[in-house]
């Protein structure tokens, strides 16, 4: 179990005037084909806000950094944060903006901020040092933050070790979890690892491809009780147990390795449930004519979704856990009539978790799901890092994490 300080184990004259790094994940989606930037979703604004409202409520000096997109190490005007900083601006913060992140320039109004103010820099990775960690980026960064305090509350980038997320640790005392990041420890470690885990634990796992996720269907197969897999990944393992997939998704090169999973599980005298039946579409177009046909039956056609009978395993299955991971849809969710499956793990959880379970859902297409349906605030937790959530379920070590204390030095 992950135990690290956070920014509520410093007391408040601890933070009262001094220099706080705040590496946040500000890293938000924008409306598609919009003649001027406009924030389509500020759930990570939002998740940001109880660390810096704790911050500058003590009086902390903060100079707050995120990365935007994928400018790839260039100015890119549509990617800057001032969209951000107005939202920030919106929900009360009192926030200064930098036409850099590095620099004089940024560094005159570090030096010059007052009690409970808010520096946001701007997008770090128009630098390359920030993904190479490069130590003249990361000295640089450190020349204009000058921080007593390193508070990392940025999960969602916590498994890369950039020069915004690691590099820049090394250059302050103390270096502490906002409270964002505790929650995601809490939830995703606590909930596996901890001691008081409501069984069953089921995990349900989805996604196009077996090579991104059987790390952690390995990792999970020792952690929970059975798991649940579906998505395209699922042919991999239906190919593993010698079903014919006809023209469904399957990664040759992993068969063997899906086979080997399914004889661990069998070993360790745990569960992995397929699908039985699917929904199996003539080609792959959101307009595909399709049928509902049984596994075991399936001769022609790629399956799309799972079906009607495994939609109601699934769902029973969910409903009598007491903890739930989900991470990764159970069809192409991106079409709408292949997205029943989806929805339907979404509805379940929902329906679990009022019954008094854990319910946990990373991945970006599942998070999509609970949103669109309304679900969000149904659900136990919902993860802010894909990525991230994959790695931790894994049992890797993330650096964002790594580099944080445990304890306080007298």
């Amino acid at each position: 179990m992950i135990r690290k300080l956070n920014i509520r184990d410093l007391p408040s004259s601890l933070l009262n005037s001094k220099r706080v790094f705040l590496r946040a994940d500000l890293n938000v989606p924008f409306e598609k084909n919009s003649s001027i930037p406009v924030i389509s979703d500020d759930t990570r604004i939002k998740s940001a806000l109880p660390t810096l409202q704790h911050l500058t409520a003590a009086g902390a000096k903060v100079i707050l950094a995120s990365h935007l997109g994928r400018p790839k190490g260039q100015v890119n005007d549509s990617l800057r944060l001032a969209p951000v900083a107005d939202r920030l601006r919106e929900y009360g913060v009192d926030v200064l903006t930098v036409p850099d992140c590095i620099g004089d320039k940024a560094a005159a109004v570090a030096d010059s901020l007052v009690d409970g103010q808010v520096l946001l820099l701007e997008n770090t990775r128009f630098h390359s040092g920030e993904t190479d960690n490069h130590p003249e980026f990361v000295q640089a960064l450190a020349n204009v933050a000058k921080p007593d305090i390193y508070v990392n509350d940025a999960f969602g980038a916590a498994h890369r070790a950039h020069g915004s997320t690691a590099g820049i640790a090394e250059h302050a005392k103390i270096r502490v979890a906002g409270l964002l990041m505790e929650k995601e420890l809490n939830f995703l470690e606590g909930a596996v690892n901890g001691r008081n885990v409501k069984r069953p634990m089921v995990a349900v796992i989805g996604g196009a491809k077996v090579s991104s996720k059987i790390a952690v269907v390995e990792s999970l197969l020792h952690k929970t009780d059975r798991v649940l897999i579906g998505g395209g990944m699922m042919w991999t393992f239906l190919r593993a147990m010698g079903h014919n997939t006809a023209d469904s998704l399957v990664e040759e090169d992993y068969v063997d390795v899906a086979r080997d999973a399914l004889r661990t599980a069998k070993e360790l005298g745990k569960e992995i449930l397929l699908p039985v039946d699917a929904v199996v579409a003539a080609s792959f177009a959101s307009d595909a004519a399709y049928e509902i046909k049984q596994i075991n039956e399936l001769t022609s056609g790629m399956g799309l979704d799972i079906g009607p009978r495994t939609i109601e395993l699934f769902r029973n299955q969910v409903l009598d856990a007491g903890t739930v991971v989900w991470n990764g849809p159970m069809g192409v969710f991106e079409f709408e009539q292949f997205a029943t499956g989806t929805f339907a793990v979404a509805n379940a959880l929902a329906e679990m978790t009022a019954k008094g379970g854990v319910s946990i859902v990373g991945g970006g297409d599942s998070v999509a799901a609970i949103q669109v349906s309304g679900l969000a605030s149904k659900i136990s937790h919902i993860s802010t890092g894909g990525g991230a959530s994959l790695e931790l379920l894994e049992g890797k070590v993330l650096p964002g994490v790594a580099c944080l204390d445990d304890q306080l030095e007298h």
